[in-house]
């Protein structure tokens, strides 16, 4: 071989490994600019998430927004926020004030000593019943289920007075009142369990679609702090002509129909 063919040789061998230095430079660039994109996207993604995340979390709950939301009051209610409700024949000439909380397990235990009494007195027409609803043990547990049994209770009201009546008996019934430390009124599912118990709500297309959006949660929201303002420090209360009715010798509501039919005949009378 001459000089000259060793000499054209090595200058294309050197030309061939410039090239291929070449090209994996640029496939090394190439590469580094994928990563680097990949890498933005994935923090972009993450902090879009996590924006996203955080607000979610700084977004108000649904009860929270309930507290601006515009108040729908209940067919058969009364008062500027249709926080009056009133049960009974107009020419009953007294009312029976019940304050209660629908996970009292007291209120419970008087509703299922008591309540069928109480109902049918008002049928009677020997006095109208006045109930205000309270949400103070949500306060006490950070849960949700008085304010929703409370607004369930609305869309029941909605239906009629009667449906009212039934469905707040059947929330206190033995089959579904839950331990005051199980929150089980917080989920609609279980509201319409109770609800399909009664008749008047078994099957109704507008008191389920009631429950499930909330239409009555800044009602209940409003009845809760009419009890709030009544001065009433606990439940279940009982009130005629603005004196409480209790057990004769305590200052608790009658607990028996026995302590609750002297208490109310006195009360009638006084």
């Amino acid at each position: 071989m001459s000089a000259r063919n060793s000499r054209a040789n090595k200058a294309a061998a050197r030309e061939r490994l410039r090239l291929e230095r070449e090209r994996q430079a640029k496939k090394d660039r190439i590469r580094r600019q994928v990563v680097v994109a990949v890498s933005t996207v994935a923090v972009l993604a993450a902090a879009g998430g996590i924006g996203y995340a955080v607000m979610q979390a700084n977004k108000p709950s649904a009860w929270e927004a309930a507290k601006d939301a515009k108040v729908v009051k209940p067919k058969n209610s009364e008062g500027e926020n249709g926080t009056t409700i009133v049960v009974g024949k107009p020419a009953a000439k007294k009312t029976l004030e019940v304050y209660e909380d629908s996970r009292c397990p007291v209120c419970a235990t008087f509703e299922q000593a008591v309540g069928e009494t109480v109902k049918k007195d008002v049928e009677a027409g020997k006095y109208k019943l006045k109930y205000v609803g309270a949400t103070f043990i949500d306060n006490s547990d950070n849960g949700e289920g008085s304010k929703n049994a409370l607004s369930a209770l609305g869309a029941a009201l909605d239906v009629s007075p009667e449906a009212f009546m039934d469905y707040k008996a059947a929330l206190y019934s033995t089959n579904f009142h839950p331990e005051e430390s199980d929150d089980k009124f917080a989920e609609d599912a279980y509201l319409l369990e109770v609800a399909d118990s009664v008749d008047a709500l078994k099957n109704n297309a507008a008191f389920k679609k009631n429950v499930e959006n909330g239409t009555f949660d800044s009602w209940a929201l409003k009845m809760s702090k009419t009890f709030d303002d009544s001065g009433v420090s606990g439940t279940p209360t009982l009130k005629m002509d603005g004196k409480k009715v209790v057990a004769e010798g305590s200052d608790n509501a009658p607990m028996t129909v026995e302590q609750f039919n002297a208490a109310v005949d006195k009360a009638l009378k006084g």
